[in-house]
């Protein structure tokens, strides 16, 4: 099949950019045709190796918009929106199923006010996630368009339904996860005597409470020797500044290293690569709702976490990747983490073999199987 993949979110690296990557060489591995349909002003973070065509209007970053700005951005991607579906429309004789990786239900939405919602080939949307708040937004615009087959949502979750209800149009995968594609060989596992490395990677935002687990880990009594590493990017000023004192504060500290960088391809991979396991111990109600990409790096490159148990349960029901804690309990956070470094060579063969199992299962090439059983049926 030639598949087109629809990409009109500029971000200045992570997740999206390597979802993007899986899409196209998955795809491509299963040996279908992969182009690009984007904004004419889009700027790419990752050379895909992929032709390109770009549609008229700009695409909107919402980087630093916030207040007035952020709602004229917001109003500015609508209209822009419409422009691209229409091209979109036109331009369906090129591809034989087109695929929007990133989506809201505002996408169906806009969708229900376009002729390309009569398109005549497979239109994939892709949520990474519905809430509650969205879900009946989300339900209502699916509903719209139940009457054309070929509008196909696809919602990246855990289960079969999206808050028990089930709709014939919509339909629910595992999301996959993300793997060293540039890099084969993987640094071999601290043994005992050794530096146990652990990191804090990812997009730094103030409610992940770096703060909280310095404090932590910094009081931690460890019988092994141990260093963390933080990396985060930042999109906005206010998330920039407050790492940046973070940084400052803890300055000089022993067994702490930070990198205020964003990381992408070789670079990002080889940064998971040198360290043993990863901690995510930040809490919030989204992550029961949205699959945890740092969680799926994490299985993908084979790495033991700590995870808040909000983050994701259904995968630590099904498998021990790694230990959690009572989301927003700080003192159980300690209590984790300290038996986590001080267990780990114990513990290591059991969640090595949890992380293989897992790995597979949510493996990228079975992603792409599963979202082209939906493309074809």
């Amino acid at each position: 099949m030639r598949i087109a993949i629809f990409e009109n979110i500029m971000t200045p690296g992570g997740h999206e950019v390597e979802f993007d990557r899986i899409l196209v060489e998955e795809l491509r591995g299963l040996g279908h045709a992969v182009e690009f349909y984007v904004p004419q002003n889009f700027s790419f973070q990752f050379d895909y190796q992929t032709p390109v065509t770009r549609l008229k209007g700009d695409a909107v970053t919402y980087t630093n918009s916030r207040g007035l700005k952020k709602i004229f951005a917001a109003a500015k991607r609508e209209i822009n929106r419409q422009r691209w579906y229409s091209q979109l429309f036109e331009a369906q004789k090129n591809f034989d199923a087109l695929i929007v990786p990133t989506s809201t239900y505002r996408y169906l939405r806009a969708l229900n006010h376009s002729a390309l919602k009569k398109i005549s080939v497979p239109l994939i949307f892709i949520l990474h996630g519905i809430n509650p708040t969205e879900a009946p937004k989300f339900l209502a615009a699916a509903d719209k368009l139940s009457a054309n087959k070929n509008i196909k949502p696809v919602v990246l979750t855990f289960g079969d339904n999206i808050f028990g209800e089930r709709r014939e149009n919509i339909f629910t995968i595992y999301p996959p996860t993300y793997t060293a594609r540039d890099l084969k060989v993987a640094p071999e596992i601290s043994a005992a005597g050794k530096i146990l490395k652990v990191g804090f990677f990812g997009q730094y935002r103030r409610e992940k409470n770096l703060r909280g687990l310095l404090e932590v880990y910094l009081r931690g009594n460890y019988t092994r020797k141990v260093e963390l590493q933080v990396q985060g990017s930042t999109m906005h000023a206010e998330d920039a500044e407050d790492f940046e004192k973070i940084i400052e504060q803890y300055r000089g500290v022993e067994g702490l290293s930070f990198l205020h960088k964003g990381l992408i391809g070789a670079e990002w991979q080889r940064a998971i690569l040198n360290v043993d396991a990863l901690l995510m111990p930040y809490s919030a109600p989204r992550y029961r709702y949205h699959w945890g990409g740092m969680l799926f790096t994490a299985i993908g490159f084979g790495k033991p976490v700590v995870a808040s148990d909000d983050m994701n349960p259904e995968v630590f029901e099904l498998y021990r990747v790694g230990e959690t804690f009572h989301s927003g309990d700080t003192d159980d956070l300690a209590r984790v983490l300290e038996n986590f470094i001080n267990g780990f060579d114990e513990n290591f063969p059991t969640y090595s073999k949890n992380l293989k199992a897992a790995g597979e299962d949510f493996s990228p090439v079975n992603f792409a199987r599963r979202l082209e059983k939906i493309i074809q049926q």
